[in-house]
């Protein structure tokens, strides 16, 4: 079976050459942009609270243990000289953005995977361009216009370049050439596979398994049995064998907040204001964007950790005062047992591209007039520059 793999990739068609770029800890890098004193010092970023769990941490902070996704309580424990920062996504998601502009207009084809991950797929450049070296100028670019550590891998498929990148952090570079891919891969620890789970990791570790190439070595059949089709992904990509192609960058479809409380809550006013702010900034968004939505959601968690959702289809709008009404019937429908609450949530989905339009028998046309003099406050000076003072 395993001879039949590997046949059945190599007849495939030609050897691809993928580009994998990745912002090194991202949102510490951002915040440091805007604050040199962060240098060099443990940084954690996420939710402040008990409940908060981390975002993301500095390579220093790591040195203690701290980790993505920990709860921001034993981050504390870990590492209480740490630097703590709620963290700004309008800051991230602008520089994000600014990284996808540059690479848009240079790359043939990209997927944008994450905030802060892109893959490239350059196949096929080498006729005209040394790959590596045109990636090499493009990550200088994205440096240079942004200030941020940015790490590259270039080898034959997505987990190859992925794990090269993994290997060249902080702020470096590494290719995988062709004849090199089963030996780079082979010493590594099979936790630099990409898909590697907790859970799948301990499973393989009791069994022994501790490198990429010992993992390799497994029959395939064998994988598929211990651990269904996911053992079969895991034993191609420590073959090097990955055939998952780069999907090109789409638009959004939709754009979502929600607020987790700092405790659980039934106080109808905090929740009422609550989603009246999610929903000024999400169509603030919507504006800024040129988008119009189409259909409303809303969510709520229990204490107990039942998730509910409620929507509504509507005429596209991208207006607060058109949206709120429905945001807020939709909660008052969705929220029936009167227990504490400790999630809501607000989606707009169903995006269009396009602008308001002023209607003829709109009886309001001032209040359009104010919503841009505010959203110009807004893009100048930050989304919370400027509030409508309470709900409707």
């Amino acid at each position: 079976m395993q001879n039949k793999i590997f046949q059945k990739e190599a007849s495939a068609g030609q050897v691809r050459t993928i580009v994998h770029l990745d912002m090194d800890t991202f949102f510490v890098s951002a915040e440091r942009l805007y604050n040199s004193k962060l240098e060099g010092k443990p940084v954690i970023i996420g939710g402040l609270g008990d409940r908060g769990v981390v975002a993301a941490c500095s390579y220093e902070a790591r040195r203690f243990g701290v980790h993505s996704a920990m709860p921001m309580r034993m981050a504390r424990m870990l590492c209480p000289e740490a630097i703590f920062i709620r963290g700004d996504m309008e800051l991230y998601s602008r520089l994000s953005r600014t990284v996808t502009e540059i690479i848009a207009e240079k790359a043939p084809l990209f997927e944008k995977a994450s905030i802060d991950e892109h893959y490239l797929d350059l196949t096929g450049m080498d006729r005209f361009f040394g790959c590596y070296k045109w990636a090499h100028e493009l990550r200088e670019t994205l440096i240079k216009n942004t200030g941020l550590p940015i790490s590259l891998g270039l080898s034959v498929n997505k987990t190859v370049a992925k794990i090269a990148t993994s290997v060249a952090k902080p702020n470096g570079e590494k290719e995988v050439p062709p004849p090199l891919v089963r030996p780079f891969l082979a010493p590594l620890p099979i936790n630099k596979i990409p898909g590697m789970g907790e859970k799948t990791y301990q499973i393989l570790r009791t069994m022994g398994i501790a490198t990429i190439e010992t993992l390799s070595q497994i029959p395939p059949d064998m994988m598929e049995r211990l651990l269904g089709k996911n053992g079969l992904v895991l034993w191609r990509r420590a073959n090097g064998i990955d055939p998952l192609p780069v999907v090109p960058y789409s638009e959004e479809k939709s754009m979502s907040h929600e607020t987790t409380f700092e405790q659980d809550t039934t106080d109808l006013q905090m929740l009422n204001d609550t989603l009246f702010r999610m929903n000024e900034r999400l169509a603030f968004d919507l504006r800024r964007k040129q988008k119009l939505t189409g259909c409303v959601t809303v969510k709520i968690r229990y204490a107990n950790f039942d998730t509910h959702t409620l929507q509504k289809h509507i005429p596209y709008t991208s207006l607060d005062h058109e949206l709120f009404p429905v945001v807020k019937a939709l909660f008052e429908k969705l929220y029936q047992r009167r227990m504490l609450i400790r999630l809501v949530g607000v989606k707009f989905s169903h995006l269009v591209n396009g602008v308001h339009q002023l209607d003829l028998f709109d009886p309001s046309p001032r209040l359009i007039e104010l919503y841009k003099a505010m959203d110009r406050i807004r893009l100048r000076y930050g989304p919370k520059a400027i509030r409508k003072g309470a709900a409707f």
